[in-house]
């Protein structure tokens, strides 16, 4: 069985093309052929041991994927060969076929591609967990999103439009800029690359504060980190949450007293553990993208399409942050 494989730590360039055994379904799994799988940040890590699990090589990247069942484990109930789904890895699915216990799977709307429903459970149920769990979103709330033109980031412009909230988008550039505006942005902030002097920190605070108003944002979505992260938590306002999502920009160091003088929250976001722990609460979660996707209140944003031999290059854009929306790549 072919696949995309990560025999060595390093960076995109040092995977490679090759052979794995064809999977078997054991009791509660089915057999998945793979048609698309999603490009994420993991994808970055996973292959350089910098994510928080290494899995023994040699492994393929890709944490979600769509496909049809091809074969049904023992004491499967529910499923059957021929049903459409989609499901979270972890790793393992830029690969042609894979073994998934039948409790992770989704099933697949007919009406839905498979490049889209590989690109809708990382971002959508991160984001909705984050709005919905951590941030207590409400409707007439400000949301501030940085990163706002990634895959989490448009998915989170989409649900904060959808719960109600004034959404204000945070990106690198004017082409983003007009992704966030098309995902329902009421605002967006270019911000400079960094690193930031702290001039440069400054004048983003101030963009970030004019831009919010004068009360702050309720919530702050920053899946980001690096210097942008503490001119974001500037533009709190009174007992705001800010959440912390990601650190492609790098691990920042917040000044505590800030959190002091706003009385705000600093919240971790961790979906994959949530998922894990509250299996109830994440299928929740869930079918509500779902009824939302339905509604045409989200809707996935695949910009590429790569096949398994670039799978590669797809994840090198996702590193240069050089991505609008998500990357797809199909075995």
């Amino acid at each position: 069985m072919r696949a995309l494989l990560s025999k060595e730590p390093g960076g995109p360039e040092r995977l490679a093309i090759g052979e794995l055994p064809e999977p078997v379904a054991g009791g509660g799994q089915v057999i998945v052929a793979v048609r698309a799988c999603a490009v994420n940040y993991p994808d970055v890590l996973i292959i350089e041991d910098r994510y928080q699990f290494r899995p023994q090589r040699p492994f393929a990247p890709g944490g979600e994927v769509a496909g049809v069942i091809e074969s049904v484990g023992e004491g499967v109930e529910g499923w059957a060969v021929g049903d459409r789904v989609i499901a979270v890895t972890g790793h393992g699915g830029m690969v042609e076929k894979l073994a998934l216990p039948a409790a992770a799977l989704h099933r697949l709307p007919p009406n839905r591609s498979f490049e889209d429903g590989a690109a809708l459970l990382l971002t959508y149920a991160t984001a909705i967990h984050a709005l919905v769990d951590r941030g207590r979103i409400a409707a007439g709330q400000t949301l501030l999103v940085l990163g706002a033109a990634g895959g989490v980031g448009l998915a989170t412009i989409e649900l904060g439009k959808a719960f109600g909230a004034r959404v204000i988008a945070a990106v690198s550039s004017q082409e983003k800029a007009a992704a966030a505006r098309s995902a329902g942005a009421d605002e967006v902030v270019v911000y400079p690359y960094a690193p930031l002097d702290k001039a440069a920190s400054k004048a983003l605070a101030d963009a970030f504060k004019a831009a919010v108003g004068g009360q702050g944002a309720d919530i702050v979505f920053d899946p980001v980190g690096g210097d942008y992260a503490e001119p974001a938590l500037r533009s709190v306002g009174w007992e705001g949450r800010y959440l912390v999502v990601g650190f492609p920009a790098g691990i920042p160091r917040l000044p505590l007293n800030l959190t002091l003088l706003k009385s705000c929250d600093v919240c971790g976001v961790f979906w994959g553990a949530f998922a894990t722990r509250d299996p109830a609460a994440n299928a929740a979660h869930v079918a509500t993208l779902f009824r939302l996707w339905d509604k045409g209140a989200i809707a996935p944003k695949v910009t590429g399409v790569f096949p398994l031999e670039r799978g590669g290059d797809a994840i090198a854009a996702l590193a240069a942050r050089r991505v609008v929306g998500k990357l797809v790549v199909v075995p």
